[in-house]
């Protein structure tokens, strides 16, 4: 089992209809505070964001978000984490996320949360990665991104193997299992990018 010291969360900035996500975040926070796991996120108070945020904060564990300055000033960011890294734009937001992250999971969302996602897992494609990265598939709610994955594989857009880029939790419990059972994948030559 590799150590993950920090997991960086990708979710949405809503909390969505049902209140059993917000409980879920909530949950994730708590849980990665028990296991001393540093939280790094998108540095909101909103939503699922401010959700897994306070989970970390009310258990004792540290929470670094990272924040465009845009955002700060739209009075979105969440003032009272252990560390605040505002940053120019959402590009870098996505850079430094990444280097503090040892892991990512990614709860429910909307597109800024598939963007990050694909960014991610796009870089693992592409070698410049093996951080563990796993979809928190509670509710069902990524079953129709798998599906279209699965179309993708199908039509000969997506390489079979790169369906492992990622791993797929229905718990929040078992996100930190996951990540930490993921393996690093070897060097990535011409042909693994297709």
């Amino acid at each position: 089992m590799s150590a993950i010291k920090s997991l960086c969360v990708f979710c949405g900035s809503s909390a969505g209809k049902q209140p059993a996500m917000a409980d879920m975040a909530y949950k994730l926070g708590a849980n990665l505070a028990a296991h001393g796991i540093k939280l790094i996120y998108g540095g909101g108070n909103v939503g699922l964001m401010g959700k897994v945020a306070q989970g970390v904060m009310d258990n004792g564990g540290h929470v670094t978000g990272v924040i465009p300055e845009h955002l700060l000033k739209m009075e979105v960011g969440h003032t009272g984490l252990s560390e605040l890294v505002v940053v120019d734009s959402m590009h870098s937001r996505k850079a430094r996320m990444f280097e503090l992250a040892d892991a990512f999971a990614v709860l429910p969302g909307g597109l800024g949360t598939l963007d990050e996602t694909f960014e991610i897992l796009t870089w693992k494609q592409l070698g410049l990665h093996g951080k563990p990265v796993v979809l928190v598939d509670g509710f069902g709610f990524w079953d129709p991104l798998l599906v279209l994955i699965a179309s993708m594989i199908d039509g000969g857009f997506v390489a079979p193997r790169h369906r492992d880029l990622f791993t797929v939790a229905q718990s929040v419990e078992e996100v930190i299992p996951l990540a930490m059972a993921s393996t690093t994948p070897s060097a990535v030559n011409r042909a693994d990018l297709f």
